[in-house]
């Protein structure tokens, strides 16, 4: 088991960081915003609460809480417009050094391709490293599911990114960040997990993570060290 050192050099030398989205990149949670928009945010959020028990899978979750919300092309599209993510304080200026250093910087996100797509573009992060839920809709824009056959709509699905982007860049060092249970068990085959609570607070991940952080100036100050 790596000490809490031995991660910061991890951290320091990483040829790529892998960061989850919702409730770490942006302060909200995607699926919760378009149940909200979509008018059945109290029933989804309920649905959530429970699935966090871990009684569900994943995609079990995912397919009923989608399966009530039924969000069309268009609506998907107006909460974009209408309501942009927020970004989390101190994560364009962690990407912006990241990059600098030469770092490959990935989302990795048990949300939406188009939301998240979205919050790449406001970080200067190619498309091609988003890995996120796609929604299917029919030629009229009405909801037709998601696409079952993506990592990330599966549990271990971000341990299965992880694994997919060692074996086709040969990153030897690949950093996760995250503030869930799910970002935490991507690590193995990740070879550092940061847990990041300056949103949401998950006991389980406050409780286990070796490295915890609460603002992403904790991170740009590590890589001052160097």
């Amino acid at each position: 088991m790596a000490s809490l050192m031995e991660l910061k050099e991890i951290f320091r030398s990483a040829d790529a960081v892998c960061f989850d989205v919702d409730s770490t990149v942006i302060r909200e949670e995607g699926i919760d915003e378009l149940a909200k928009f979509c008018g059945v945010g109290d029933a989804v959020a309920e649905m959530t609460r429970r699935a966090m028990g871990g009684t569900v899978t994943f995609k079990a979750a995912l397919t009923a809480r989608l399966g009530l919300i039924r969000p069309s092309y268009e609506q998907v599209q107006k909460l974009i417009s209408d309501n942009p993510p927020q970004l989390t304080p101190g994560i364009r200026e962690l990407v912006s050094r990241l990059h600098q250093r030469g770092v490959q910087v990935f989302l990795v996100s048990g949300g939406f391709q188009s939301i998240v797509e979205h919050v790449a573009l406001q970080l200067n992060i190619p498309t091609a490293n988003v890995f996120a839920n796609r929604l299917k809709f029919y030629f009229n824009g009405e909801y037709a599911g998601f696409d079952e056959t993506q990592p990330t709509a599966e549990s271990g699905g971000k341990g299965k990114v992880i694994s997919h982007l060692k074996e086709q860049f040969r990153f030897k060092k690949v950093v996760m960040i995250g503030d869930g249970a799910t970002d935490m068990e991507a690590c193995p085959p990740g070879d550092c997990f940061i847990g990041f609570g300056g949103n949401v607070v998950r006991k389980q991940v406050k409780e286990k993570a070796k490295w915890y952080i609460t603002h992403f100036d904790e991170l740009l100050k590590e890589l001052e060290e160097r």
